[in-house]
């Protein structure tokens, strides 16, 4: 079910019900998605992509993937199939509706012949800074150039020169005839097509001249049949061009542009520039670095389809500019994880324990739970041993006010184990640190025995030295502190981000079955969060990303 009801419709889905009780289109119902291929989708594309596709299936439409694909000097092919990759995973499959802008680049030129005949463009030999000054400001109207009143010849032959690549890059563009002194600056004869001498991924050199992004959009979309032209808000003030376009050019059943909200997540960045520099800077570990916003970013790092899109769902339809606090995405993800990840004992800063009373050659299986909100996921057996693994954050020598956990001569529950109390203190005498615990067992205190006889104000977990493996663990926050350190221009980007947004922890000791894992396994690692296991992960070097973290009760208190 797509949750778009009759009485919920927001205001696109009612422009699509008018449409179709008044029969404006005499073709299905069809929206699109155009996507630079110039980098990866990211968590705003998500939201666009999710608005068009749901609406279009609400109304037995069709919905297009059509890359705008006419700028070589940054695209390729790499990024069509991680789009292609990113959609199909994110439950928003394009199937054979794939489309290309570059496929239409016969139509486009046409259209600007057309154009240049019935004198709606012209050939301008402004340069960039001349062309910025001749514009005016949002206060002052512009100058017309003084190349806008050439003879329709003359710019049908140097439009011609220019495809044929007489001119150098730059040199000359073809702008649209309509008002140089139009209150919306998008009005004042805009630049239609541009000098281009670079190798297209698709069409290698064939074409030296390229149309502009809102000269190429309303033509591509009248071409695919494209009846509703979804976009985000920053587009509105680009609408009167997308109709002037589709009108001067006499298009039956023109599509319509109309516009929704962006979204804005806290502590990440979306601006694809920005992306690019932290991917071609080596700042982050590619497109897919897990503290990314992108698409292939939040799966790496362990997020669900689901909890994206839920996520989405939960934001519904905004009209203006929001800003959304990332805290409610990991919400979405814990809310779909708390019934369906098994958990795990896994300790991530180890520090040894020996029970000093436990017979050396004697191990046991003791049945621990795999989700205490799902009973249904049931039991799993773990190995215990006189040699254990706990939290050295577990432990400490003399505890501070409120400490609940293991201390010298105090005790502590085993989850799913034993009591056990600490009675000495092993340190390394070169550095005065703690490298081992001596410890006893209670036998009578087992779980599940109904043991009554005494109680302890804490439970730890452990793993055993037997049955665990080594692993190491990747702890993320926030890529930037501060939402305002990236507009920073005095700083690099090894500046801006934030230091502790990547933690690494080697010589982790997880549970032995996890080696096991499947690729798409999410786990519990108990009071640490929920962990996925990294793209990077092998056999021999087990790598685990933290998604979201757990509530914990001791966070931040001193002593922890």
């Amino acid at each position: 079910m797509d949750g778009i009801t009759e009485a919920n419709y927001n205001s696109l889905e009612r422009v699509i019900v008018e449409d179709l009780e008044n029969g404006a289109y005499s073709r299905t119902i069809c929206t699109r998605f155009p996507p630079e291929p110039n980098g990866h989708l990211h968590i705003g594309s998500a939201y666009t992509i999710n608005m068009n596709y749901r609406i279009a299936q609400h109304f037995n439409g069709d919905f297009n993937l059509r890359f705008d694909d006419t700028n070589p000097l940054k695209e390729e092919s790499e990024y069509v199939d991680s789009i292609i990759e990113d959609m199909n995973w994110h439950g928003y499959p394009p199937g054979d509706r794939i489309f290309y802008g570059s496929d239409y680049s016969n139509e486009i030129y046409d259209a600007a012949i057309s154009l240049i005949k019935s004198g709606k463009a012209y050939v301008c030999g402004l340069s960039q800074e001349e062309t910025r000054e001749y514009r005016g400001t949002l206060t002052e109207p512009g100058k017309n150039s003084p190349y806008r009143e050439r003879p329709v010849e003359e710019n049908l032959e140097l439009f011609l020169k220019m495809k044929n690549g007489d001119f150098p890059t730059g040199s000359m563009v073809l702008r649209a005839k309509i008002d140089m002194a139009s209150p919306n600056m998008n009005l004042r004869d805009p630049i239609l097509y541009r000098i281009i001498h670079a190798s297209h991924y698709r069409m290698g050199s064939q074409w030296c001249i390229y149309p502009m992004y809102d000269f190429a959009h309303p033509l591509q979309d009248a071409i695919e049949g494209v009846t509703h032209s979804f976009c985000s808000i920053e587009f509105k003030d680009h609408r009167p061009l997308y109709e002037w376009v589709l009108k001067e050019l006499d298009i039956s059943q023109p599509p319509k542009q109309r516009e929704f909200g962006r979204v804005n997540i806290t502590g990440v960045v979306t601006s694809k520039r920005y992306l690019r520099e932290l991917v071609t800077g080596n700042v982050v570990d590619g497109w897919d670095d897990p503290r990314l916003p992108t698409i292939s970013g939040l799966r790496r790092r362990g997020f669900t389809p689901g909890s994206i899109r839920n996520f989405i769902n939960d934001i519904g339809f905004i009209r203006h500019q929001s800003i959304v606090d990332i805290a409610m995405l990991e919400s979405t993800l814990r809310n779909e994880l708390k019934t369906k990840a098994n958990s795990a004992m896994a300790v991530l800063n180890p520090l040894k324990v020996t029970i000093t009373n436990y017979p050396e050659d004697k191990t046991e299986l003791l049945s621990i739970e795999n989700n205490t909100e799902n009973k249904e996921l049931g039991h799993r057996d773990v190995l215990f041993s006189k040699e254990l693994y706990i939290e050295s954050e577990d432990f400490m020598e003399v505890p501070a006010k409120g400490f609940k956990r293991l201390s010298l001569h105090s005790e502590v529950r085993l989850k799913g184990a034993y009591f056990i109390k600490c009675n000495e203190v092993i340190t390394d005498d070169a550095t005065g640190e703690i490298v081992e615990l001596r410890c006893t067992y209670d036998q009578k205190t087992k779980s599940g025995t109904g043991f009554t006889g005494r109680k302890v104000k804490g439970t730890i977990h452990w793993v055993s030295a037997l049955n665990s493996e080594t692993a190491e663990v990747h702890l993320f926050e926030k890529l930037f502190e501060d939402e305002d350190i990236v507009k920073d221009k005095e700083k690099t980007w090894e500046q801006k981000i934030n230091p502790k947004s990547k933690t690494v922890l080697k010589n982790c000791r997880i549970e032995s079955w996890m080696k096991n894992a499947k690729v798409e396994d999410r786990f519990q690692f108990l009071r640490h969060g929920y962990f996925f296991q990294d793209k990077h992960s092998t056999e021999n070097k087990l790598i685990f990303n933290r998604i979201v973290l757990l509530k914990d009760s001791w966070t931040g208190k001193p002593g922890r």
